[in-house]
């Protein structure tokens, strides 16, 4: 939990007593999460061979109102309470007490998922005019940095910056120092694939059991409506002694015919930082000739994403490309994260290096059936040329969700998913993995 000067904490407190819109002007929500997995790798060298968790998950949110007068403060919390409904020794994700995270719960001393876990984490902030300063629990949604959710919420520790001053611009700038993963309750530091792996990707028979990690991520940009429909970004990332990070995007839409076409571009620059260049502790994951597949960060990771929306329908298409002799890089402890790229699938990314990867995408929206709510989509991934010591390999995957929003009565805004997804690779395991996701959020004030 994270401590606070108490003299900061009392003074929005004081401020508070003069301000009704510290009260007047705060909300809660609750959301209730159930959700249910199951991953089949019987023909992969994973232990276990498949995982079935289910459980029960409670994320309350709480945001204060600002203080009046030229600098206002405020508190936020979230507070985040997983339980248990199914699983065991066989079934969790890690089944050796050495490992801490499983794949929806934290691993207790007997390598079995606990029966629950909770965490609390709270957020001072200012405002002055437009821009708002946050210090504490933090859950950035960028290119550079994106929090990821499973049973509850991946969050971040640190302060964070966000000025909204000049109209269409959004500027937003940074320091991490800590995460807890979604299924965890433990502070750790931060690191990239390849720094905290356990087994090795090329030959999952050697355990490297490397875990090397940091304190400091900072990052710093923002978007740019241009006009409605032209949006521009730019973000800069330097994860201490692993990598410098420039990512630059835009999305440009435009009707054609009956329809809208929508551009979207994403393209990131990874180089080495630091201890990564000289320090094996520090490497990362890819290909450096010779055998090699550890090394310092460089990779350039460019993709694009061509969606045509049509009545109900919505097509897609894309490319995405990975240069350099590095894997992509992102913020990624191995306990499960998210990253920005198109290719983010349930069990893949498609980031390896040399990685050539084309996508196709489909969505149906019932709605134009006199079904509003209830939404169709399935995507198709197929990658080749990854480059190991052992010659080029290649990769695909399908995921396909069937998803429904309860429009009206009590149950507003509930919504239920159906998701399967299918990953076949040469690089480690073939999955198939089944989820069932139920969420009911709920406005409490």
């Amino acid at each position: 939990m994270m401590k606070y000067p108490l003299g900061v904490l009392g003074l929005v407190l004081a401020q508070s007593g003069h301000a009704a819109g510290f009260i007047d002007d705060s909300h809660a929500s609750l959301l209730m999460r159930n959700f249910f997995s199951h991953v089949d790798n019987r023909d992969g060298a994973a232990d276990p061979n498949y995982t079935q968790e289910w459980g029960q998950g409670f994320v309350l949110n709480f945001n204060s109102g600002f203080t009046e007068g030229p600098i206002g403060f405020g508190v936020d919390a979230v507070g985040m309470l997983g339980i248990r409904l199914d699983s065991g020794k066989g079934r969790h994700y890690n089944p050796t007490s050495s490992a801490s995270n499983g794949n929806i719960f934290p691993t207790d001393s007997d390598g079995r998922a606990v029966s629950d876990f909770s965490s609390l984490g709270p957020t001072l902030k200012a405002r002055v005019g437009n821009t708002e300063f946050r210090y504490g629990t933090l859950q950035p949604q960028l290119p550079v940095l994106f929090a990821s959710d499973r049973l509850v919420f991946q969050t971040f520790r640190g302060f964070q910056v966000e000025s909204k001053d000049i109209d269409n611009l959004t500027l937003t700038a940074g320091r991490i120092d800590r995460v807890k993963e979604r299924g965890s309750t433990d502070w750790e530091g931060l690191s990239i694939a390849g720094s905290n792996a356990t087994v090795d990707p090329v030959n999952p028979s050697v355990n490297t059991t490397r875990s090397t990690h940091v304190n400091e991520f900072w990052y710093a940009g923002g978007r740019y409506k241009v006009s409605p429909d032209l949006m521009l970004q730019y973000y800069y990332a330097n994860l201490t002694n692993f990598y410098k990070q420039n990512f630059i995007g835009g999305v440009y839409g435009f009707n054609l015919g009956p329809g809208r076409l929508t551009t979207d571009v994403r393209v990131w620059d990874n180089r080495s930082d630091g201890r990564n260049g000289h320090d094996p502790d520090y490497y990362s994951s890819g290909y450096y000739g010779n055998g090699r597949t550890r090394g310092e960060v460089d990779s350039r990771l460019s993709s694009v994403l061509f969606t045509y929306a049509l009545g109900a329908h919505s097509f897609s298409t894309g490319y995405q490309q990975v240069d350099g002799d590095s894997d992509a890089v992102w913020v990624n402890e191995g306990a499960g994260t998210t990253s920005y790229f198109f290719t983010e699938t349930m069990s893949g990314k498609f980031q390896r290096a040399g990685e050539r990867t084309w996508q196709l995408r489909y969505l149906y929206d019932f709605a134009s059936v006199g079904v509003p709510g209830l939404t169709f989509k399935t995507n198709y991934y197929n990658g080749d040329h990854i480059e190991t010591a052992s010659g080029d390999k290649k990769e695909w995957a399908r995921d396909m969700t069937l998803g429904y929003v309860v429009q009206s009565g009590p149950a507003k805004g509930l919504s239920t998913q159906v998701r399967y997804g299918a990953f076949r690779t040469d690089m480690q395991r073939d999955t198939d993995e089944y989820r069932v996701i139920i969420d009911y959020p709920l406005n409490l004030f």
